[in-house]
């Protein structure tokens, strides 16, 4: 399965503080589970870091296979931004995300489910 983590997510993951999505992380540390991340992802975070935490959200990021934002992911995203910018408020970022996702054929694994009004999206968790 694979498994794209969104940046609300992994900063849960890199903070700790929630025992059921620590558990699901740890559920997917496995090679039947392909871990991924946006470069939009790997952005959000790094522009939040703080020099002390910069060595752990390396290894954060070492554990997950970041996927590039391609020609298709773009073309994807825009599409989704035509359909449902005006009407969901959907930002540039979610979109290429979300696009991200479903040119890999993976599941979303988001807490902000709003975000992603995208019908073709499959979602990880509850």
């Amino acid at each position: 399965m694979n498994v794209l983590v969104d940046s609300d997510t992994l900063i849960e993951i890199f903070r700790g503080r929630d025992q059921r999505i620590i558990d699901s992380w740890r559920s997917l540390q496995s090679p039947a589970h392909a871990l991924m991340c946006s470069p939009v992802s790997v952005c959000e975070l790094w522009q939040g870091v703080r020099p002390a935490e910069a060595a752990a959200l390396e290894a954060l990021f070492a554990a997950l296979i970041c996927v590039p934002v391609n020609v298709e992911v773009g073309r994807h995203a825009g599409d989704y931004l035509k359909r449902y910018s005006k009407s969901h408020a959907v930002e540039i970022a979610d979109g290429l995300i979300a696009a991200t996702a479903a040119v890999h054929k993976a599941m979303l694994w988001t807490r902000n489910r709003k975000h992603y009004p995208m019908r073709d999206i499959d979602f990880f968790g509850a």
